[in-house]
């Protein structure tokens, strides 16, 4: 029994075969199913609604006080838009 190998030792690992003539092909690297190029393409349309819904919570919020105060006013170019004072004759005291 010299050829023989007992049934629980580790068989010898062969490749697959691979076909000169057949498609060449690699699998893409990946981290849980997600790809570079589909991590890029979601990041890249998150960015873009993040973006957006940003400027309309800024303009949309741009009446408050605070806001105009804090933020739109330190805004470079257009910020002197947004200096609101009041005319005297508006003033109660």
């Amino acid at each position: 029994m010299a050829g023989t190998t007992a049934p629980w030792a580790s068989q010898k690992a062969y490749r697959t075969y691979r076909s000169a003539y057949g498609p060449k092909y690699k699998i893409q690297p990946n981290i849980g199913g997600w790809t570079i190029k589909a991590t890029t393409k979601l990041g890249l349309t998150l960015a873009g609604f993040g973006a957006s819904a940003g400027f309309f919570a800024l303009f949309f919020f741009g009446e408050v006080p605070i806001v105009r105060k804090d933020i739109l006013s330190k805004v470079p170019f257009i910020g002197e838009r947004f200096i609101r004072e009041i005319p005297a004759s508006d003033n109660p005291f």
